[in-house]
């Protein structure tokens, strides 16, 4: 199917009507929730927090069966030395391994996450994407975290992309969309913006900084353009969406700050996995980490934590 030749769909937002992003004024926010200090009862429900909004990833060609096991028993055990942990949101992998995954975590309050859609450039036909997203659905896969076209976007086809995210939706069945904007491609917090309207605007459940094989990755200034975006969404037509920064985000201390922000920007309704969450890799063991010193005084040796 040559989606060029698709008319967009007549909810194709008029991006040249999004409004333009204060840089500064954004910087100056951002420096704000980094200025805030969170203590003790607090500081612990926060980390408890971060753990439950969790995607833990492995996205690597040398990926096998038994590292996505491993991986998934990490879901399940993040620490047995430390009971009444919450579990994380989700096991995030690559369309082959979703069969895997699902049958490690049977009967486990624990999603299945896929990348798709040709990961991470977004080079390929429309087909071949549509067919990546319904095989990782059909292995049991609860959500799909698709990349847009951005060369296409950045060309100014916004049509082109709209129609996309809007067929792979459609593809995703039951299945939650996360659309990965590539941010550190988009160039500027302008564009950010854009594609952030354009993206829930065709039907986006979540959306997503990175693929985290750019740099840079998730930033807190994107981030907060991008919740900004959901805010206003929200006004504008009274749907949710999700958010998820993804890349970089691998010590307790800077997961903290996005929680920070995330209050202050969207308030509590968004504070949950249903609404946001961590794409991350190593961020589970530093927040392990954080709490054991919480509750200790001392900070556990790194060897006393599973190896993502």
């Amino acid at each position: 199917m040559n989606l060029s030749a698709v008319p967009a769909s007549t909810n194709l937002p008029d991006l040249s009507r999004v409004a333009t992003v204060d840089e500064v004024g954004v910087n100056e926010r951002v420096a704000r929730f980094q200025s805030r200090s969170i203590k003790t009862a607090s500081k612990i429900e926060a980390l408890q927090m971060i753990l439950s909004m969790i995607d833990l990833t492995t996205l690597e060609g040398q990926d096998t069966p038994g590292k996505v096991r491993q991986l998934c028993q990490k879901a399940i055990h993040l620490h047995d030395a430390m009971p009444g942990l919450p579990h994380v949101a989700a096991v995030c992998v690559y369309p082959t391994m979703v069969g895997v995954a699902r049958q490690a975590l049977q009967g486990r309050d624990i999603n299945v996450a896929s990348v798709a859609t040709a990961f991470p450039s977004g080079q390929a036909s429309l087909s071949v994407k549509l067919d990546d997203t319904r095989m990782a659905v059909s292995e049991g896969a609860d959500e799909i975290d698709m990349v847009i076209l951005r060369g296409a976007f950045l060309a100014g086809e916004y049509g082109l992309v709209f129609d996309e995210i809007a067929a792979v939706k459609e593809a995703c069945g039951d299945a939650h969309l996360k659309v990965i904007l590539e941010t550190g491609e988009l160039g500027t917090l302008d564009q950010v913006r854009r594609a952030s309207v354009l993206a829930m605007n065709a039907g986006a459940d979540f959306i997503k900084t990175s693929t985290g094989k750019i740099q840079p990755a998730a930033t807190m200034q994107v981030t907060f353009v991008m919740l900004s975006a959901i805010r206003d969404f929200f006004y504008e037509t009274g749907r949710m969406v999700g958010m998820k920064p993804a890349g970089g985000i691998a010590n307790a201390k800077l997961a903290i700050h996005y929680l920070v922000m995330l209050r202050e920007t969207l308030g509590s309704a968004w504070m949950t996995p249903e609404w946001f969450r961590f794409g991350a890799s190593s961020l589970a063991n530093d927040v392990l980490m954080q709490l054991q010193k919480q509750a200790t005084g001392v900070y556990q040796s790194a060897d006393y934590f599973s190896k993502d």
